[in-house]
């Protein structure tokens, strides 16, 4: 574990993942084609803002204590004879209500149903007595959520339009069709798990949806500009491929962008426990589960998908294809010079033991040089014993000097 975290935040490129981009295409691939399924055939759980309908809005406090929702989604299901699509606690304490929302009731229904919820809930009316007055109820259009999507999408094309056209500026097309693909692949993920799990799409599901766009173009556009720092004048060398330089780019930001998503969960997880759990706020759990799945979406997308998809368009220009082949031939030239010094170093090597023949042990081959060494100190002992020092074919000492004289 120690090992994998200093891989982690040394960013030496020890992680492949650009070369095994096609294992990270499969993936993606399958998980939006299963989203895509699902919203064909599924389609969204929307909520009454889309569809229309009616909110019947009770107090939580009733005359035996507090009320659940569970004890109000029965007095509805029991007199309207359908469950409601959502039931809710909305505020806290003595503020704190309970809200219905179901398809539209004509006006008699919603009249039996607010004394049915009167008289088996006995609810308290600001007075502090049970009042049924304390009940209220409101018809909800469609066309509002209609204009709240057709205004997020207008929003959407603008937004994806200027993002564009920045990043094929600050960057180079290549870069900005990966980034756009990757940001696509961010929304049919995100839209595809609400359809799949069957969360209530509002109209906070839709602005949650948009703002983690940026986050997802933030985290790529980090990740390029560390590639484009990398390759920058590469095509003159051949110390790497442009694959593996935007692999190393990817490992060096590879903990940032993991630090930066834990740290924006960590808000929209506050917003979860504090507004849904201690608020009850249904509109903040809307808005923090989109922003949940797409900071995970976008943060996987930026990693795994849109530096190997850069990395493929990018490999598609001749000049690129001929620098990896010029960097694969200097390596392979490279790698026959060691082989063929390796194979002079070894026969070298060899060669005192194949004078002793094949099967000579160790210590044999030692034995010449043993032998050279005796003879040698044999030679010149004899020298100094058998030879006057004048006679000597190399005077030396007084006697060479006296015959000077």
């Amino acid at each position: 574990m120690a090992g994998t975290l200093g891989r982690l935040y040394s960013g030496t490129g020890v992680f492949d993942v650009v070369g095994r981009r096609r294992v990270w295409y499969s993936l993606s691939g399958l998980l939006v084609v299963v989203c895509l399924a699902s919203i064909l055939l599924r389609g969204f759980n929307l909520g009454i803002d889309f569809e229309g309908g009616t909110q019947v809005q009770l107090p939580a406090q009733g005359a035996g204590g507090r009320i659940t929702t569970q004890q109000a989604e029965r007095v509805f299901t029991d007199t309207v004879g359908r469950p409601p699509a959502s039931v809710q606690t909305v505020g806290t304490g003595a503020a704190a209500s309970i809200l219905i929302s179901s398809s539209a009731l004509d006006t008699r229904t919603s009249f039996v149903l607010k004394h049915a919820l009167y008289e088996r809930l006995r609810l308290l009316g600001t007075a502090g007595r049970p009042s049924e007055q304390a009940i209220s109820d409101s018809a909800v259009s469609a066309t509002w959520g209609g204009e709240i999507s057709r205004q997020a999408l207008i929003a959407l094309l603008v937004f994806l339009g200027l993002v564009s056209a920045f990043l094929a500026v600050y960057f180079e097309p290549r870069m900005a069709l990966a980034a756009l693909i990757a940001l696509v692949h961010d929304v049919l993920v995100t839209a595809g798990i609400y359809s799949l799990v069957g969360f209530e799409v509002t109209p906070a599901s839709v602005i949650g949806l948009l703002t983690i766009l940026g986050f997802s173009l933030y985290d790529t556009v980090v990740v390029f500009d560390k590639v484009q720092e990398n390759t920058r004048g590469l095509l003159g060398l051949t110390r790497r491929t442009y694959a593996e330089a935007a692999n190393l780019a990817v490992n060096q930001t590879l903990m940032r962008s993991i630090n930066t998503s834990l740290i924006a969960v960590l808000p929209v997880l506050s917003l979860l426990v504090v507004g849904v759990g201690l608020l009850g706020v249904g509109t903040l759990k809307d808005l923090a589960l989109v922003q949940m799945i797409g900071i995970m979406a976008g943060a996987m997308s930026s990693i795994f998908l849109a530096t190997p998809l850069m990395v493929d368009l990018t490999m598609r220009r001749p000049a690129y294809r001929q620098q990896a082949e010029r960097v694969a031939a200097r390596r392979e030239k490279s790698a026959r010079r060691t082989a063929s010094e390796s194979g002079r170093s070894a026969q070298e090597g060899e060669t005192p033991s194949t004078a002793t023949g094949p099967t000579a042990p160790a210590e044999d081959a030692l034995a010449p040089a043993a032998t050279t060494a005796k003879v040698g100190k044999t030679a010149s002992g004899g020298r100094r014993r058998g030879h006057p020092a004048g006679k000597s074919g190399r005077p030396s000492g007084k006697a060479g000097r006296s015959s000077g004289r």
